[in-house]
Order: structure tokens, then sequence, then C-alpha cells
């Protein structure tokens, strides 16, 4: 384990690791020599020869001096180590999740992902700031004092030898189960606090539906497993920690009865014996504090492995040469992919949108519609055949030079918790007040900064709280236009609009895609009917192609679904006049 936490270490933070096992071996044993010495000192008082007494305590003081000089040591380089290890983790951490394939997160919630960056980071700084001293000098004292026993007393040293290794096998046997115990933990504290995060995020719809207080299930049962976890975790620790103790305390009675058999044998003297019983002390000690640390060594274990595992998740493949995109158009070439490689969601796909032209996507739910988007933005990559965007592969550009050519409105508008201006510029920080000015009016976010304290400079709230659904598609939109990317994939989500902030939205949609290249998951059928190419997707395949016209002709699947929408937007609700 100590192995594994050390190859986390920073390579600017390594060289220092020598220095620490020096320090914390040093400190040990001066620490075993000044418990020693105890034995020489106590023999000289009892035998009244205080010149040599004091010849022995000054020993014993430099020997103290000494340890305490190691002991500054082995916490200062240690607590350098671990902080630089906290930055260069989550400094890491925060990288490889940025190389991480962006539909990688929507598997994996916030809560066990905060746990690993803060509270699993900050258990392996411990390890190397606290706990390798703990556990070196529970290993080097022990071992010390019964080698420099063995030219005090042998038959003591002995007992000491043998029993150190027996009291390590049974602080491993009773604590054997401690490492799983700690996993259900883990699990159940990252569910607990997705729940808790849920639970404020989403009080609008919980209150509506009643789902807060006890009525909020997924909260209550999250905690009562977390809780239960914790008792779980209590009933296998503790037993183990009482079980050690007692063998722990044998031992020392063991050790105390060699002593005074040595005594009253005639063996050895009173100050002799007096001394030992005290070194024996000493000898326990750094072997019970290495068992009551024992339990944060295998949580440290566990979290170990889990920052490991997250920075072993396999990430894209990175393009590492310069690539210049030759045009704006898009292309799928055979086109085979699925989140589970025995399930394709698409299934040898082949399309292309010209430069400068709009292709609509539509087709019943869970046809593949959205995957398409999510591959043009390489969210994924695909199993086999080739996504092409401005010329290239979509595996063959770096990530940044991908998405500089995309503009994204997607469905879930996310908006950080900062203001309408932040978030705006987030794309393109660099944009002059005269570009800002025009993406918001023709987003038309400048209404809602009309009705804001601070224009847009007042804060959204977490997520866009404080704002409608409408009005955080507007500021997604003017983020959009702002970034003046040649392309566009859009997954519109204007359907649950009321009408004026629909008019609004459409508007600046038509703004976003003139003269650019479009994709764009459709719902609403005047997008459809003025799009140049229109792809009807089922099960994974493109069942029907062409224009609005030429698909209507065909009187086919599209044809049906064009029927279908219009029939919808032409129901309301008659008006019932009471009969007189």
């Amino acid at each position: 384990m100590i192995r594994k936490v050390l190859g986390l270490v920073p390579a600017e933070f390594s060289r220092l690791i020598p220095r620490l096992f020096a320090a914390i071996i040093a400190f040990s044993l001066s620490q075993a020599v000044a418990y020693l010495l105890l034995v020489p000192v106590l023999q000289a008082l009892f035998d009244n020869d205080l010149g040599l007494a004091w010849i022995w305590v000054l020993v014993m003081a430099a020997t103290v001096a000494v340890m305490a000089i190691f002991g500054y040591l082995q916490a200062s380089v240690g607590l350098r180590i671990a902080v630089g290890m906290q930055r260069g983790l989550q400094t890491r951490i925060g990288d490889h999740l940025n190389a991480l394939p962006l539909g990688w997160f929507e598997t994996h919630g916030a809560g066990p992902l905060s746990r690993i960056a803060v509270e699993n980071i900050r258990e392996i700084q411990g390890t190397i700031a606290y706990l390798l001293a703990k556990v070196l000098n529970g290993i080097v004292v022990p071992i010390a004092v019964a080698v420099g026993m063995l030219f005090i007393e042998w038959r003591v040293a002995l007992i000491m030898l043998i029993s150190a290794p027996v009291l390590f096998g049974v602080n491993w046997v009773a604590n054997r189960s401690y490492a799983s115990s700690d996993e259900s933990v883990h699990e159940a504290a990252a569910e607990a606090d997705s729940r808790v995060v849920e639970f404020a995020q989403a009080q609008p719809v919980l209150r509506a539906f009643g789902a807060v207080g006890s009525g909020n299930r997924a909260l209550e049962r999250a905690l009562h497993q977390q809780r239960a976890a914790n008792k779980r975790m209590v009933f296998i620790a503790v037993p183990g920690l009482i079980v050690f103790s007692l063998v722990v305390q044998a031992l020392f009675l063991l050790l105390a009865y060699a002593v005074v058999s040595r005594f009253t044998g005639g063996g050895i003297s009173p100050a002799a014996a007096i001394a030992l019983i005290a070194v024996s002390a000493r000898f326990i000690e750094p072997l019970n504090q290495t068992a009551q640390v024992s339990n944060g060594l295998r949580s440290a274990a566990a979290a170990v492995d889990r920052v490991t595992g997250l920075l072993e998740e396999p990430v894209l493949p990175e393009a590492t040469g310069a690539v210049t995109p030759s045009a704006s158009g898009v292309e799928f070439d055979a086109v085979t992919f699925g989140y589970q490689p025995e399930s394709p969601v698409l299934s040898n796909l082949t399309f292309t949108v010209p430069a400068g032209t709009t292709t609509a996507i539509v087709g019943p739910s869970g046809a593949g519609k959205t995957t398409l988007l999510r591959l043009a933005a390489r969210y994924y990559d695909v199993d086999s055949g080739r996504v092409i965007v401005g010329g290239h592969g979509v595996r063959e550009q770096p990530t940044e030079t991908l998405l500089n050519q995309l503009s994204l409105v997607f469905q879930n508008v996310y908006l950080f918790d900062r203001s309408v201006a932040e978030n705006i510029t987030i794309g393109r920080p660099e944009a002059t007040e005269a570009e800002f000015d025009r993406a918001v009016a023709a987003a038309r976010v400048d209404e809602i900064a009309a009705r804001l304290p601070d224009g847009v400079d007042s804060p959204v709230g977490e997520g866009g709280s404080a704002l409608s659904g409408g009005e955080r598609q507007r500021v997604s939109i003017a983020r959009a236009l702002l970034k003046d990317a040649p392309i566009v994939l859009l997954d519109e989500a204007t359907s649950s609009l009321d009408p004026h902030s629909e008019a609004v939205v459409v508007r600046g949609v038509h703004e976003l895609t003139k003269s650019k290249t479009v994709m764009v998951v459709a719902h609403r059928l005047t997008t459809i009917a003025h799009a140049d190419q229109i792809l009807f997707l089922d099960g994974g395949r493109i069942v029907e192609r062409g224009t609005h016209t030429e698909l209507l002709a065909m009187d086919g699947r599209y044809a049906d679904f064009w029927n279908e929408r219009s029939r919808a937007t032409g129901w309301h609700l008659a008006s019932a006049t009471a009969p007189a």
C-alpha cells in the first residue's frame, strides 16, 4: 500500500521521499536508544553513583535532542510532500477529467467524483503527513529496542522478538474485513452526497410533489444506507481493536513476569528490573499505536485504489499533430456505435452535411438522433467507420481544434453560478464589447437583463436556477452566437417553452445558423420544412432521406410523422356553453 501511495507523489516532490524515510528512521532509532538508556541511568542512581548517572543523563538528553531534530524534519518534509501531493493529484485529476470522453460524465455523478477529489486525496495526504511516520515508528522502535535488549537481558529480548510479528499478525487477522467495509461506507457516502445535492437543487419539483422531509424516499434511503454502512464498520473495527489491545496487555504481563522472575531469582538488580519494565512499556507503546492507525491505513489504501481507478479510466486518444480545417462540412462514413458494444445504437450510418447547409434529423424516441450530435462533437469514439468534421476525421484533430469549429446548443442547458455576462463569454472571454452586445441582442438576453437588479452582471444561481427554462436557453444561444463557430449542433428544446420564449429562441437560432453548417435534431415543423435535407432515423439506421417536399411525396414514415405533428399543432380545447 505504501508503494501505491508513494507512486502518486508528484515527480517534483519524489526526491524528498528518501529524506523523509531517513528522518523517520533516524527519529525512531534515537527514540529506541532513549528508551534503552533508562537502564544505565536507573542502575547508576540505584548504585548511588551520581557522576555516572549524570553522564548517562547527558547522553540521554543529547539523544532526545537528536530525536527532536529528526522529529521536526520528518514532520516538515512529510507536510511538504503532502501539500505538494494534494496540489499535484488534484491537478492530475482535473487534467484527466478534461481528457475523458464527454459521454463519460453522463454516467458518473458529481457526488463520487467530489469525494475522490477531496476526501480521498485528504486521506492519502494524511498517509504521508502522519500515518507513514506512525507505521515506521511502530516497526523500527520495537525492533531496535529488542535488538538493544539483547545486550542487556537476552531473555526479555527474545520474548520481544518473538511477540512483535505475532502482534502484527493478530492485527491483520482482526481487521482483514475492514477494506470491504470501508468501500461500502464510501459508496454509501457518495450516494448520500449526490442525493443531498439533488435535494438542494430540485426543491421546486420536490415540494410540488410532496417529496420533502420524510417524503423524499431517495434521500431517506441514501442516508439510512450511510448510517448502516457506518454501523457495520464500527462492528468490524472495534472488535479487532479490542482483541489486539487484550493481546498487547497479555504481552506486557508476560514481559513483566519475565523481568520479575529474573529479579526474584537474583539474576538482575532492583534497578535493572524497574528499568526493564519501563523499557518493556516503551516497547509496547509503538505496537499499540500501529494498531490504532492500521484502520486509517486500510482506509487510505481504499482511497488510493479509488484515485488510481479514476486516473486509469481510459481517455480518448489525443491527436498530436496540428490540423487546419479545410471545410465546414460534416460527414458520417459507415459509422457504427453503441454505448454497449453488444447493443449498437447506430448501424453502418453514412451521410454528408455539406458546408453552409442545414440537415434536420427526425425520428422516434431512441432512434439515435442525439447520439449523432454527440459523435460529431466526439463525446465518444465510434466502434467502426469515421466521423469527419472540417475535412478531417475527429480522431485526427486535437480536441481544441475540433471544438473550436463547433457551437453546441443542447436540450439540457447548464449555466454556471456566475453572472449572465460570464456565462455568455465563457467560450470567448476575449470578445469585444460590441460583439458581446450583438450576441445579447440577437438572443434577446437584453430583455432578461432589464428585469435583473444588476443587468448582465447579475448572478444566475446554481445551474441557472434564477432564470426560467426559456431564459436559460436564450443565454445558451447568446453563448453560441458569441463563439461564432462555423458548425452548429442543435438539439432543439423549444417544445416546452411558452409561445413568447419560443419565438425569441427561434429568432436566436435563425441568427445563430445564418451561413453556418447545421445539424439539428428537429422537433418543430418550421425547422424541419426549411432544412436542406432531412434524415428520418429509426433503429439506428436512415430509413428515409430527402427534402421536405420529396419526403412528403414518398408518403412514407416521414409523411406519417409530419401529418401527426400537424394534427397535434391544431389541437385546441373547445369552449363549452352552459345550457340556458
